[in-house]
């Protein structure tokens, strides 16, 4: 059936590439009709109370979107003007200031304490904007845009929401960037290790074509997250580039065999697809482990990624042979003389110090473990961003005016009373690191009655038998601190009621760091079996497994250790990322050394000459694939302002490199050394499996016997 498939495709390659060129108009469409989400801390699960209080935040207070406006040294005429204009933004619910409550001829000094402590801060004054949708909603981020264009440079508005704003704007400025960089600088490593100019284009070309139909299917998630827009074309390329160089290969080495090249091709497409279908598996696995973290956005990165290996696998089987043959001519006219790396007297040296490698391999993984059990990382994710920024300006201004680092938002039953509601608050704000509480019994004078409280203010607190309470703390997100804080607040609250919620950005961050804590183990153990047992089978093997996913192990935990040796912080996402997707991807070099020590040893070969002439016919091709994929990463991580993106793409630019090393000068002495080992523990290790003997229906066979002479 493959072989008819691959027949078909190579005799009609214009109308191949005309069908996959007019399949970039769906994917185009899917692409701009696939929402982008910036809020990682939406993929919390929602079973957490941080969380169920964000959605109450949201209905029916309408505050899951909250934003901080501060005016500095500007009159109360302004503040007024502004507030009013504030409410009519499309997008904005309300907005609270003191002029809500007082009116703006009222001195400061005559405003009561407990409210002049909440809205003023020396010559700053705060208004609070709430937004009629969450936090990342397209309405809220116009809204946003729109508060911006009304103030001057004296106002500063400050907010998880207008954070991810600004997270938006930079990934959309810089994502063509990323693109740019990645296909040049692979452009240029393929060109390095590649004998024609021609032939990197024809490849990039149908990379290009699987990562824009990845993206178009992306249409059937609903959305995706920004950080798995910002990766996936470059990891695509990095990561599915050696497929397309292992069919060019076999194509030049069956053109040999065959007086018309779309013979040779037909034949290196189907000796492609079982080779890719194979190693394109631990690719896939790597990705797929993401998807069993709690934190959905592993989910996210992970189906996409693998539908890109996918789409990738089936591009380069399905369309890059008609592109090769409809440039063939150009690319044996524009040949060159290549890099290609003498390896040999490399490997002869190995061989024979092939005991002092594998003592090396064993000694490196205690440094390396330690490193990488003590790399620190962060979860506050403005860190992320340029310091420049205006929502970090912002946020700063914010914590230096108003000692407000972080706002925790409680949501509880409306039903205490108004003296109780105040014991809460006093033990509220003696809980240290608390700032001030806004809440409407505090702001209800003694002996007022309730509808003496402007609607307006009403609204805010109180709704559909909830009330909510806004506490500022001056510890920052993610720090220790704030999370004994936290846990402080929860219990002052379930004193009093059990159902309360507790929420904000802190509390959010601080499920974020517990989740993703768990989530890094599990995903690392699932990525790890899954490919224990893929190159099981592959292998038929127990003992070539173990050594295979010890090797990338050890260039896993060299990769994600280095940080600790720099005393780099790195985000926390990324070693949750690296740990599954360099396995997945690297593995293949290793994959690639054995298999060809495994064919060198069938030929007769003792073990020593056999790993020595496999080292020297795979280390170009692991070289050349490492080095694509390090280029197509480092580019976006040179470039990159946002440092999630940035410490990503570096360390798979990095591992990239170290599996190639591990995989050259390390793992050959390893094969070597335990080979008997490896022997003992796998089936036609040394021999190749007999051909299984056909079967004579029995009709032939007594026409045999009838013709036979005898």
């Amino acid at each position: 059936m493959l072989e008819k498939i691959a027949h078909k495709l190579t005799r009609r390659p214009k109308l191949v590439v005309t069908i996959a060129v007019a399949l970039l108009i769906p994917s185009i469409l899917g692409y701009f009709g696939t929402r982008v989400n910036y809020d990682i801390l939406t993929y919390l699960p929602q079973e957490l109370d941080s969380v169920k209080g964000e959605a109450l935040l949201e209905e029916p207070f309408q505050m899951a979107a909250t934003t901080m406006l501060i005016v500095e040294d500007m009159p109360p005429q302004y503040t007024n003007q502004l507030l009013e204009q504030v409410k009519e933004v499309p997008g904005v619910s309300g907005a609270i200031w003191i002029s809500n409550m007082a009116g703006i001829q009222i001195p400061q000094e005559m405003i009561p304490a407990e409210v002049r402590d909440v809205f003023f801060s020396g010559k700053a004054t705060m208004m609070i904007v709430q937004y009629d949708q969450a936090g990342a909603s397209e309405s809220t981020m116009n809204a946003i845009a729109q508060v911006r264009r009304l103030c001057n440079e004296k106002c500063f508005l400050a907010g998880f929401s207008v954070f991810i704003k600004d997270t938006k704007d930079l990934v959309i400025k810089e994502m063509p960037l990323y693109v740019v960089m990645a296909v040049i600088l692979s452009m240029v490593a393929m060109c390095l290790m590649m004998d024609s100019w021609l032939l990197p284009v024809a490849l990039l070309l149908s990379i290009g074509l699987a990562v824009i139909y990845n993206f178009g299917t992306n249409i059937m998630f609903g959305e995706i997250s920004f950080i798995t827009q910002a990766i996936a074309a470059v990891l695509q390329l990095g990561v599915t580039m050696d497929y397309s160089i292992f069919l060019y290969d076999r194509y030049i080495e069956e053109l040999h065999n065959y007086e018309d090249k779309r013979d040779a091709m037909a034949t290196a497409i189907v000796a492609a697809f079982k080779s890719l279908s194979g190693s394109s598996l631990t690719t896939i696995a790597g990705f797929l482990a993401l998807c069993f973290m709690r934190l959905t956005l592993g989910k996210d990165i992970g189906f996409v990624m693998a539908k890109g290996v996918v789409l990738g696998v089936a591009t380069v089987v399905l369309v890059l042979p008609a592109i090769l043959l409809q440039m063939d001519r150009g690319i044996q006219r524009f040949r060159h003389p290549c890099l290609k790396p003498k390896m040999a007297g490399v490997n002869a040296f190995i061989v024979r110090h092939r005991k002092g490698f594998v003592i090396l391999f064993l000694a490196l993984f205690i440094p390396a473990v330690y490193a990488n059990n003590h790399v620190e990382m962060y979860y506050k994710l403005d860190e992320s961003l340029p310091q420049d920024m205006p929502s970090i300006v912002s946020t700063n201004k914010l914590k230096d005016d108003f000692d407000m680092a972080s706002s925790h938002f409680v949501v509880m039953e409306d039903d205490l009373s108004h003296n109780e509601m105040l014991r809460l608050i006093d033990e509220i704000e003696a809980v240290p690191g608390i700032t001030s509480v806004a809440a409407y019994d505090k702001f209800l004078p003694a002996g007022i009655p309730d509808f003496f409280i402007p609607d307006a203010v009403k609204d805010i607190c109180k709704k559909d038998g909830y009330q909510m309470m806004m506490i500022n703390s001056s510890y920052v997100t993610a720090s220790d601190e704030v999370a004994a804080q936290l846990e402080t607040l929860k219990d002052i609250l379930h004193t009093h009621d059990p159902n309360a919620y507790i929420t904000g950005e802190a509390a959010l961050t601080a499920d974020l760091i517990t989740v993703t804590d768990v989530d890094f183990k599990v995903t690392s153990y699932l990525s790890i079996l899954a490919i224990l047992i893929l190159v099981a089978i592959t292998f038929k093997s127990i003992a070539v497994p173990i050594l295979l996913v010890a090797t990338i192990e050890l260039a896993i935990f060299i990769n994600q250790g280095i940080p600790y040796f720099t005393g780099s912080v790195v985000a926390f996402v990324a070693p949750t990322v690296i740990g599954c997707v360099q396995l997945g991807a690297t593995v293949d070099y290793a994959i690639l050394m054995t298999t060809r020590f495994q064919e060198e040893l069938q030929k007769g070969h003792d073990r020593l000459e056999a790993i020595q002439r496999a080292a020297t016919s795979a280390d170009t091709s692991i070289l050349t694939s490492a080095l694509v994929f390090f280029c197509a990463t480092i580019g976006v991580a040179a470039v990159s302002t946002m440092d999630i993106v940035k410490a990503i793409c570096m360390m798979l630019s990095r591992g990239a490199i170290i599996s190639a090393f591990v995989s050259i000068f390390i793992l050959p002495s390893v094969l070597c050394v335990f080979e008997p080992l490896i022997h003992k523990t796998t089936l036609h290790w040394r021999t190749p499996k007999p051909p299984r003997e056909k079967k004579v229906p029995a009709l032939q066979a007594v026409q045999g016997k009838e013709s036979d002479p005898q």
